[in-house]
């Protein structure tokens, strides 16, 4: 039974989703000590994130922050902010998804369903280190490396670098690109993917690897061989 992590300061929200989620097979951890979330987190070690953005004493894109430095599991942020800088920022923060309110459950459902399929369905490569020049990918861990420093990947990172890395040099499409990154694409954005290769390429411009991703315009994306020498 997968277990959710729920940060949700709205009660009767909150008991909503609890009560839905349950019905589908869902543990659920509510958080009701706001001053204690991190706390709670790594006390709870759930496999699946909801987490709200309007919050008591720190707000939603503190403790997202805070989970992806210590966690891969999926987050799902649930924002009455609809703007399109709230929802790169939450991406960019590390959110695998944004879902703004008021919102239908049955979509929330179904977003995290495809998150925990992804998950448990990913691939365990016999080799588990990839190569291209002397950037290496770790695919057992999430980590990607230069020869001095490595970063802690998202699961978006992972399967966009991961795709992009198994054949470098070549334009992988966007629609390829979609498929690998959501079971779903009709409940997700076109700037979406844009927005998960922008994270990418900063966490490779981290390590020493500026420009390494390339756009081919009306087609996809590459990485550049010649970048990761």
């Amino acid at each position: 039974m997968p277990k959710v992590f729920l940060v949700e300061d709205d009660l009767a929200l909150s008991s909503i989703m609890s009560d839905r989620l349950t019905k589908y097979n869902y543990s659920v951890h509510k958080v009701t000590d706001f001053e204690n979330v991190e706390q709670q987190f790594e006390e709870s070690k759930p496999d699946l994130v909801l987490m709200d953005i309007n919050l008591p004493y720190l707000d939603g894109y503190y403790f997202v922050r805070f989970i992806r430095r210590i966690s891969n599991v999926p987050i799902i942020i649930i924002s009455a902010r609809n703007s399109s800088s709230e929802q790169i920022m939450g991406i960019e923060f590390g959110a695998d998804d944004y879902i703004i309110k008021p919102f239908d459950m049955d979509v929330l459902l179904a977003k995290m369903g495809a998150l925990l399929r992804r998950i448990n369905t990913s691939p365990n490569d016999f080799n588990s280190i990839m190569k291209v020049g002397s950037l290496e990918l770790d695919t057992e861990k999430l980590l990607l490396k230069s020869a001095s420093h490595q970063t802690i990947l998202s699961k978006n990172e992972y399967k966009l670098i991961k795709k992009l890395m198994e054949k470098p040099g070549s334009i992988v499409s966007r629609e390829v690109l979609f498929e690998e990154l959501w079971d779903d694409v009709a409940f997700v954005e076109e700037n979406t993917l844009s927005v998960n290769v922008t994270r990418l390429k900063s966490r490779l411009e981290e390590l020493g690897y500026p420009n390494t991703i390339k756009v081919k315009r009306g087609s996809g994306y590459y990485l550049d061989k010649d970048s990761c020498k």
